[in-house]
């Protein structure tokens, strides 16, 4: 038996101090928040994916009354940009979260769910996917889909 370690490079910062491709982003991300339908958590999500070609495509998070018949933001935008773009990779994707009348001070993390459909669209272009989540104090940049999913599943795993 032995044990193994997995490490993570996570950048923090202000948004102030991104480049202004990625604030871009981050500002579309943020304004999705207000188009988000979520009657039931109140959770409002945006998501902004910068494709290779530097178009963006937007996504927020669409709830229903049965509950797992909703989507994310990350996936809206993301299932939103691949159909429409099926050969134009994903470069970079911001999500941002706004609840009781201001942005999350913290960067909420994406669920599992949405993890998993990220590191896809990644693994489809066999290059990296920027992720950034922004939160008013600390905004998080994973150079990598990856980063958040590790130990993680993708087509290779199917063939055994």
């Amino acid at each position: 038996m032995k044990e193994l370690t997995l490490q993570t490079k996570v950048t923090a910062c202000a948004v102030e101090e991104m480049n202004p491709s990625m604030r871009e982003l981050v500002e579309k991300a943020k304004a999705m928040t207000q188009k988000a339908y979520c009657p039931y958590s109140h959770f409002h999500v945006g998501a902004a994916a910068r494709l290779a070609d530097g178009q963006i495509i937007t996504g927020s998070n669409q709830e229903n009354a049965a509950y797992p018949s909703g989507l994310c933001a990350e996936r809206t935008t993301l299932f939103a940009a691949n159909a429409n773009y099926p050969q134009t990779r994903v470069e970079a994707l911001a999500i941002a979260c706004y609840t009781n009348g201001h942005f999350t001070k913290d960067a909420a993390s994406p669920c599992g769910a949405c993890r998993q459909v990220m590191l896809e669209t990644e693994h489809r272009f066999g290059k990296p996917m920027q992720v950034v989540l922004y939160g008013e104090d600390m905004c998080y940049i994973f150079d990598s889909a990856a980063d958040l999913l590790p130990m993680n599943f993708v087509a290779e795993n199917l063939l055994g």
